[in-house]
């Protein structure tokens, strides 16, 4: 099979973001590994799909080493996988905490770090990171230290990569959402979620998107954190 076509690795891809995210790269011509722990095998030539837990640390090297072998690199990683739990603080469990920190923070290291790896060897690549704009605001609706906890640091992680990797042709960049409409959002709670935005609306999935492709073209740009949430950071 021919590598010369780029190709894109996307994380969470069964769903919402994910999914759109693969059907944006396929209409760019890119070829897609695709991967979340119920993802389900494709007839499509172009996608390779993955499934595996993100959070456990043989998924990411694993989900590396399969889209070298059948596409011969990795262009663009993006960590679009996250999960959010919603709780006073003093209310997490164990088991809640153990959950985000396992899929936000060690599913982004594990598969960032064996694609950076594979990027240097090759002189390019670009990294992408969904991370939220709680991280910057922070809202007394929506108690959500364990999603600033995560996200925040892949946030960090974003700036010191993009500085790590700059003059080795790698870009990293990060997309800071607010609340999109995706089925994780029952319809009844859509006008409770649409007045936290300044822009009195939630954000569509094509948002998200439109960043992450922004980003994907924009080669002078690294170590951004694009806030796509109609105004959140900026204030109420």
């Amino acid at each position: 099979m021919s590598n010369a076509q780029k190709v894109a690795v996307v994380t969470g891809a069964s769903q919402g973001i994910g999914a759109a995210l693969v059907d944006a790269y396929l209409d760019r011509g890119y070829r897609v590994v695709a991967t979340s722990r119920s993802i389900q095998p494709s007839s499509n030539p172009d996608v390779l799909t993955i499934a595996g837990d993100i959070g456990d640390p043989e998924t990411g090297p694993r989900v590396i080493a399969a889209a070298l072998e059948h596409f011969g690199r990795v262009d663009t990683l993006v960590n679009n996988a996250g999960i959010f739990v919603a709780s006073p603080f003093t209310g997490y469990s164990a088991d809640q905490y153990a959950s985000v920190v396992s899929t936000n923070l060690n599913g982004f290291f594990y598969i960032t770090q064996a694609a950076v790896a594979a990027m240097e060897a090759a002189g390019r690549g670009h990294v992408v990171s969904i991370t939220t704009s709680l991280v910057d605001h922070a809202n007394s609706n929506v108690p959500s230290v364990l999603a600033s906890l995560s996200k925040g640091g892949i946030n960090a992680a974003t700036r010191s990569l993009a500085i790590e990797y700059a003059k080795r042709g790698i870009r990293v960049n990060a997309v800071s959402p607010g609340i999109i409409k995706t089925p994780m959002h029952a319809p009844e709670t859509h006008e409770f979620l649409s007045a936290l935005h300044p822009v009195g609306h939630m954000g569509e999935t094509s948002d998200i998107v439109d960043a992450v492709l922004f980003l994907e073209n924009a080669a002078f740009v690294t170590g951004e954190i694009l806030h796509v949430d109609g105004g959140q950071s900026a204030g109420h």
